[in-house]
C-alpha cells in the first residue's frame, strides 16, 4: 500500500470514529419529554429527609415516614422513585449527582418556573422572560421548531396543568397542539378526549388554573394512542404547588405518582410499534429548592441551591452509562438534545442555544 493510500485510509478511519462518537438514533426517531416542576435534586438523588416531615406529639412522622423512610439514601430514592431507579438509571443516564462529583444547574440567575422553561426550551436565558406572567415567549423554542421540520408537521404536542404553557410555547405563532388548564385535550373530537376534560374539572380545585397531573397524563396518553406524535410534552406539576404549602408529606407523594406516570407513558410507549425501540425519553426539572428545612418550600434568585437541577434519559439516543461522574452540564442544554435525539441541530437554526448534553461515553 503507497503512503498516500495509506494517509487515505487512515483519514477514513477517523472520520469514521468522530461520526460514530456523534451518531444520532435512527431515523425515523421519536421523543418523550416530562417534566417534574420543582423537584428539587436532594428528593431525587437521596430520596426523602427525615428532618422534613411533620412529627405527633410522640416524634412519629406518621403514614408518610413509614412509607418513604428508608436507611440508606439508595433505598429512599428507589422507594420514592422506582421507576427512575430500577429502570432508567439502570438502562439510561442520570445528570447532576453531586455525590458523584457532577452538577446540572440553570443558568438564567432567577431559578423560577417561566424562565427555567424557557431556557429548557429555548436552549439559552433571556433576561425578558422574568415572570411568570402570561405573556408569549419571544424566543423560538425547540418544539416550535421542530413542529416546523419535514416529517414533523402537527406531530408535535404539549400537555400541561399550568396555564402558562401556552405562553411558554406561544402558540399563537408556533401553532403547536396545547393542553393547558382545564382543557388539558385541546379541541376534543371523541366521546373519550371529552370525558377527560370532564373528568378534569369534575376533581377538587386545589389551585386556580388547573387540575392535578393525572388528567393532563390521561390527555397526554389518548394523544399518544390515537395521534402518534414524534415529540411529546408533558409538565407535571403538582409537587411544587405542595411544596410552596410546606406539605412535605404530600410534595413526595406527588414525586411518587410523578415516577408512576413517567413509567405508564414509557410503558405504553414501549408496547406501540410505532415507538419501540426508537423512542428517547428525558426526565428533568425546571427548577430546584432551598436546601434546608425552613427554605426547602422556596426557589427563586435569592434562595441558595434554587440553582441546581437533573436531567435523565432512557431510550436509542442514551447509552447506558447510569449516573455520570464528574460531568458537569446546564438546563439550557435540554433543548439541542431534544432535537439531537430525533436526527435534527437546533443549533444550526439557533447559534446562541447551548449545545446538546455529553450522552456518548467518552474516549
Amino acid at each position: 500500500m503507497t503512503t498516500r493510500r495509506r494517509a487515505v485510509v487512515v483519514l477514513a478511519a477517523v472520520a469514521a470514529a468522530v461520526l460514530i462518537g456523534r451518531a444520532q438514533p435512527a431515523a425515523p426517531a421519536n421523543v418523550i419529554v416530562i417534566t417534574i416542576d420543582g423537584l428539587r435534586w436532594q428528593e431525587f438523588f437521596r430520596g426523602a429527609d427525615r428532618a422534613y416531615f411533620e412529627r405527633d406529639d410522640r416524634g412519629s412522622g406518621g403514614e408518610p415516614e413509614r412509607r418513604f423512610w428508608r436507611d440508606s439514601p439508595e433505598d429512599r430514592r428507589t422507594t420514592l422513585m422506582p421507576f427512575i431507579w430500577n429502570t432508567l438509571a439502570r438502562q439510561g443516564q442520570i445528570f447532576g449527582d453531586d455525590t458523584a462529583g457532577s452538577t446540572a444547574r440553570l443558568t438564567n440567575g432567577l431559578f423560577f418556573s417561566y424562565p427555567g422553561y424557557n431556557e429548557m426550551f429555548a436552549g439559552l436565558a433571556d433576561p425578558r422572560v422574568d415572570s411568570n406572567a402570561r405573556i408569549p415567549n419571544p424566543n423560538l423554542t425547540v418544539l416550535e421548531w421542530l413542529n416546523r421540520r419535514p416529517g414533523f408537521e402537527e406531530r408535535v404536542a404539549a400537555f400541561g396543568a399550568w396555564d402558562v404553557l401556552p405562553s411558554i410555547l406561544n402558540v399563537d405563532r408556533s401553532g403547536l397542539r396545547v393542553g393547558s388548564g382545564w382543557n388539558v385535550t385541546p379541541d376534543p373530537v371523541t366521546e373519550r378526549e371529552r370525558a377527560i376534560n370532564q373528568l378534569a374539572t369534575d376533581l377538587p380545585r386545589f389551585w386556580n388554573y388547573g387540575p392535578v397531573d393525572a388528567p393532563v397524563v390521561y390527555a397526554a396518553l389518548e394523544h399518544l394512542r390515537t395521534r402518534t406524535p414524534r415529540v411529546l410534552y408533558v409538565m407535571l406539576g403538582e409537587g411544587d404547588e405542595w411544596a410552596h404549602r410546606g406539605r412535605y408529606d404530600l410534595y413526595l407523594d406527588a414525586t411518587h405518582r410523578a415516577d408512576r406516570f413517567v413509567e405508564r407513558i414509557w410503558t405504553t410507549a414501549q408496547s406501540m410499534p410505532e415507538y419501540a425501540g426508537r423512542t428517547s425519553l428525558l426526565v428533568t426539572t425546571d427548577h430546584g429548592r432551598g436546601s434546608t428545612t425552613t427554605d426547602w418550600m422556596n426557589h427563586g434568585r435569592e434562595v441558595e441551591a434554587a440553582e441546581r437541577t437533573w436531567i435523565a434519559l432512557l431510550g436509542p439516543g442514551a447509552p447506558p452509562l447510569g449516573i455520570r461522574p464528574d460531568v458537569h452540564v446546564k438546563t439550557s442544554q435540554v433543548a439541542a438534545t431534544i432535537a439531537w435525539l430525533v436526527g435534527e441541530d437546533f443549533t444550526a437554526a439557533v447559534p446562541a442555544a447551548a449545545p446538546p448534553l455529553p450522552l456518548q461515553p467518552s474516549r
